[in-house]
């Protein structure tokens, strides 16, 4: 007697599996790293502890310690932990702006294709096919100038990498444009942070005498006050802001011409 032909679902229970494992170990992985503290290990106060030594062990096995900082980078991302701007202030600092800054935009780009892909391949694709048809208006919409308004968010620091990289799996983004947005719009980013890491020998000097005069003042609790923030100038906000705004020009200018298109003479 013959088997029964196995039903349709069946065959897809372990397809189904094998597509969310990547987003199940991702989420255990997570959870680990928040469970060890390794989120409290990036930054900067932890970096002044160790700091002889990093630029001891830089000094002496250089680019050993660029393939760790760049695996350390992706990894990050990957997590989605918020410490993109710290690591490439750090590359900047231990390695010099320009090989700390090309390290920091290439990391960057691998550990955002690769949390990309698991999102769009485990969520993406499956909640924009439930997803209602004003959704999916918006998700085709957001392809058709999907490039540029990545490349815009990319240049805005305030808007949080995980954020974008998890949009635009959501609203189905191609791979190659997700990596070349993405890639371009990290060098400026990385190259500014890994910059003001260059000089981080001053800001670091500023930030102790404050915390060694509060201590002296005796005014209560003191910290040290150092992070991202103090290394966002003005000077490099409106840089970035204004390569934002270029970037959405063209979609501005796309939308006008189709609107008078639209009333006619």
């Amino acid at each position: 007697m013959l088997d029964p032909q196995p039903k349709p679902h069946s065959r897809r229970e372990p397809a189904r599996l094998w597509r969310i494992l990547p987003l199940v170990l991702l989420a255990l992985a997570l959870a680990g790293a928040f469970a060890s503290g390794l989120h409290r290990s990036l930054s900067f106060e932890a970096f002044l502890l160790y700091e002889d030594r990093l630029q001891g062990l830089v000094a002496s096995h250089r680019w050993a310690m660029l393939g760790l900082f760049c695996l350390i980078y992706v990894a990050a991302v990957v997590l989605s932990l918020p410490v993109s701007a710290f690591l490439s202030t750090i590359g900047g600092y231990l390695f010099g702006w320009a090989l700390g800054g090309i390290a920091a935009s290439m990391a960057a780009t691998l550990g955002a294709t690769g949390l990309f892909l698991i999102a769009r391949t485990t969520l993406g694709q499956p909640l924009l096919e439930r997803a209602g048809p004003r959704i999916q208006r918006l998700a085709a919409g957001f392809r058709k100038q999907a490039f540029l308004y990545l490349l815009s968010l990319r240049l805005i620091p305030v808007v949080p990498f995980w954020l974008t990289n998890l949009a635009a799996a959501f609203f189905g983004m191609g791979t190659r444009p997700f990596v070349l947005a993405t890639q371009m719009g990290m060098l400026p980013i990385s190259f500014a942070f890994a910059f003001a890491g260059s000089g981080l020998d001053e800001t670091i000097s500023r930030h102790e005498k404050l915390h060694a005069d509060c201590l002296a003042a005796g005014q209560g609790e003191c910290s040290l006050g150092l992070g991202t923030g103090s290394l966002l100038t003005p000077g490099m906000m409106t840089a970035l802001a204004i390569l934002a705004f270029l970037a959405l020009v063209p979609v501005v200018l796309r939308a006008w011409r189709r609107r008078v298109a639209d009333e006619g003479p």
